[in-house]
């Protein structure tokens, strides 16, 4: 395995710069964001440390050049839009730039890029579902011809009263994974796999790890602390963000010695990127980067430096 974090901590910084916090802190790997230039409103969205709609063969070798210098290796390119939003222009604009990061992935020679499915939150499952085939299944065709994995995040994207009731990710349970990965049977489509958002959905979050080991892609390193005492108070059906907090690894509810048990169980050897959500750092860049470091030196008891 590759300990690495996510660059969308990071967005004051240049790509060179945040190779070079992963050099000083002594990571092996991470994941860049490639979101379309230009601001977004969402939280840890609208980051661009790979433009990949105007990716030239310059870029190719900047790229390449800056990795080399720093010695780390870039483990997935990233970008977490909602294609299937209600508004299909909107749609359209997350779609096309999904598969410029596909074919920038194909340029730089990587074999991951991760995302989300998207759902529009007010239609249920099988409401959604005939919208999901039309949108991914020539996404993926499109990540097979160029030979390039789809990691999809776990995440459901339910934190916010806009969410509601379904959130804006479909695939966050394993019932709904078997269910696409029978109807896209592709080996290029698997998961960007999060313990973090099985434990505020209450599910088990060591299981799915050995039914879909060949699905796992790629995985992020996020924890997250449950506060029962004001889950009494809200009740489940509340917006996850009034009783759960997303922290770092160690810092919350996810057992990460069991967690790399099963891991190294059933042979995963890909990337494993902590995802920086802990409101706790995100004051200063210096918080930020002190984060990195805590997060690191933690999970390097089970990811020892090669």
């Amino acid at each position: 395995m590759q300990l690495g974090f996510v660059s969308a901590i990071l967005p004051e910084c240049t790509l060179e710069e945040v190779l070079d916090v992963a050099q000083d802190v002594g990571y092996d790997c991470v994941e860049l964001m490639c979101w379309p230039a230009g601001k977004a409103t969402r939280r840890y969205a609208g980051v661009t440390h790979v433009d990949v709609q105007h990716f030239t063969e310059d870029d190719v070798r900047r790229v390449h050049d800056l990795a080399r210098k720093a010695e780390i290796r870039i483990g997935a390119l990233g970008y977490y839009p909602n294609p299937l939003c209600a508004d299909r222009e909107e749609a359209a604009v997350y779609i096309r730039q999904i598969k410029a990061m596909i074919k920038a992935a194909a340029q730089l020679g990587l074999d991951t890029v991760n995302t989300f499915i998207g759902r529009d939150p007010s239609r249920t499952v099988d409401a959604i579902w005939p919208r999901f085939l039309e949108v991914w299944r020539p996404l993926i065709r499109f990540a097979e011809d160029h030979n390039v994995r789809v990691g999809i995040e776990n995440c459901p994207m339910y934190f916010t009263h806009d969410e509601w009731p379904s959130g804006k990710n479909l695939a966050h349970t394993p019932a709904i994974w078997r269910r696409m990965f029978s109807d896209i049977d592709s080996a290029h489509f698997g998961l960007n796999y999060d313990p973090s958002h099985m434990i505020w959905q209450h599910m088990d979050y060591l299981g799915p790890i050995r039914e879909f080991s060949e699905k796992l892609f790629h995985v992020h390193a996020k924890d997250a602390r449950l506060d029962q005492d004001r889950l009494n108070e809200v009740g489940i059906m509340a917006t996850p963000n009034e009783f759960h907090t997303p922290k770092l690894p160690g810092l919350g509810d996810v057992h990460w010695g069991r967690f790399f048990s099963v891991l190294t169980d059933v042979g995963y050897q890909g990337p494993v990127c902590i995802e920086v959500e802990d409101r706790a750092y995100e004051g200063s860049l210096a918080g930020r980067k002190a984060a990195l470091r805590q997060g690191a030196n933690y999970l390097r008891q089970y990811i020892p430096k090669g």
